[in-house]
């Protein structure tokens, strides 16, 4: 049975505007007269110029790249990917988006974890799809996607998609390389393992030359948003068999990805010292953030992202912890799936360390000791 979309099990559709500078590849030379694609080349942009320089209003005139060419290039030299391997679109959303489009027919089984990142759930359903979903690992000092569970019921259910965010988002666990490609190995043949690692760039081993590896039966699910600071400009890649790339790309929205922000993307890819430092302090933030808590007696379980997820006895007071510190004019995330309700999930920024910021859990946490 093909792994696809029953619809996308056949030649066609293909892009009919693959763009200009997919062209001026193919001819190899430039074509300085752009008077076919109906963009506003000739708008003046006063007021853009006036409140953000005359290269974005430049940028803001033509259509990106669609085949994003430069960003993928940079991402080879960086991770040793096959260029075939790469795609590139509107953050690791639009790519999840993507995958399910390109996999699922309405009424296809998909499995997660039973409160991970709820974006899953809104593209599963939007698409159609039946969602099961599996209980987490929950213990001391352990809070984690249960990945015998997911094979199981993958195989249980016949399902054609296992969704897991590795690290997990909102715990922050991180899982081997070698379990998560047990947990593939386990899957049924046509069922394919969507692996988001959106915050793989927080790992220890994120450079590591598994980093870049095409896993047969696995999309790997990247973004700008977290390590690089462009969440606003929504970019992201996915690493997967080039005959998967290539069904993604019959239901891709071709120009989704701006010039704006393939520009940027560019940038800071040319500039990994100011990623690799942000890196550091976003962790050594993480890590100080979580032992203070600790002292205090949370339940702060280990973490491979930007942010740390706090443990409390229960969703009720969850509930009126998040809303206090609401009320404080701080807002951390807790976790809408009533199997995550005692879950609060906090990012490592400077603001969270400053004394006071989060007084209503410190209050909680001293009130439970």
């Amino acid at each position: 049975m093909s792994r696809y979309a029953r619809h996308l099990d056949r030649s066609g559709p293909t892009n009919p505007f693959p763009g200009l500078k997919a062209l001026e590849r193919k001819l190899d030379r430039e074509v300085p007269h752009r008077l076919g694609s109906n963009e506003g080349l000739d708008m003046p942009h006063r007021a853009l110029k006036a409140r953000f320089g005359g290269e974005v209003a430049t940028l803001a005139r033509a259509y990106g790249d669609a085949e994003a060419m430069e960003v993928r290039q940079r991402l080879i030299s960086l991770l040793g990917t096959p260029l075939e391997a790469l795609l590139v679109d509107a953050g690791a959303d639009s790519l999840m988006a993507l995958a399910l489009r390109t996999l699922c027919d309405p009424g296809s089984t998909v499995i997660a974890s039973a409160g991970t990142y709820p974006t899953f759930r809104y593209f599963a359903e939007g698409q159609g799809c039946r969602l099961v979903e599996v209980d987490y690992h929950d213990a001391p000092g352990l809070l984690a996607p249960d990945l015998d569970a997911l094979a199981a019921s993958a195989g249980h259910e016949h399902a054609r998609v296992v969704y897991l965010a590795n690290p997990d988002n909102p715990s922050g666990h991180l899982h081997s390389d070698a379990d998560v490609l047990a947990l593939r190995d386990a899957l049924p043949e046509d069922c394919t393992l969507l692996l988001d690692e959106a915050y793989h760039d927080f790992r220890d081993d994120a450079d590591a030359p598994a980093a870049g590896e095409v896993w047969p039966g696995v999309v790997r699910l990247r973004t700008f948003s977290k390590a690089h600071g462009l969440a606003g400009l929504r970019i992201g890649y996915t690493i997967a068999e080039p005959a998967l790339i290539d069904i993604m790309h019959k239901v891709r929205i071709h120009y989704a990805v701006s010039s704006l922000a393939l520009a940027a993307a560019e940038t800071v890819l040319d500039h990994p010292a100011e990623t690799a430092q942000h890196i550091r302090d976003v962790i050594a933030r993480r890590e100080a953030l979580a032992e203070h808590l600790r002292t205090l007696g949370a339940d702060v379980p280990p973490s491979a992202t930007n942010f740390i997820a706090v443990r409390l006895p229960e969703a009720e007071l969850a509930a009126r912890v998040h809303r206090e510190l609401l009320e404080a004019g701080t807002l951390v995330h807790r976790p809408a799936h009533p199997a995550l309700g005692h879950v609060l999930r906090i990012s490592t920024l400077e603001d969270a360390l400053v004394p006071g910021r989060l007084a209503a859990l410190e209050r909680a946490l001293e009130t439970q000791r």
